[in-house]
């Protein structure tokens, strides 16, 4: 445990980070999860429905700096290029 005032300071600070990054990793990875489920179940109406809002989820990480904007560029590219291939 921390002995200082400032490394108890920082210790709270850590935990409430903590809980906030894990949320919105969680909330990443479920977003991800369902339009992969949906690219998987072979219906491209689901998952055309779902590519926006997943996208957006993507965005909102890269804000929060919960995800590096180059792996999210990558998550983004090729979810749409799954998404485009099960359209045709």
């Amino acid at each position: 445990m921390a002995n200082h005032k400032s490394a108890i300071k920082r210790s709270r600070q850590d935990a409430k980070r903590n809980i906030t990054n894990r949320r919105n990793r969680s909330r990443l990875r479920t977003a991800i999860k369902a339009l992969r489920a949906a690219i998987d179940s072979g219906d491209p109406e689901a998952a055309k429905a779902l590519l926006p809002q997943t996208i957006s989820v993507i965005d909102k990480a890269i804000q929060k700096r919960s995800l590096h904007r180059n792996a999210a560029a990558r998550h983004k590219s090729r979810l749409t290029q799954t998404v485009s291939a099960l359209a045709k």
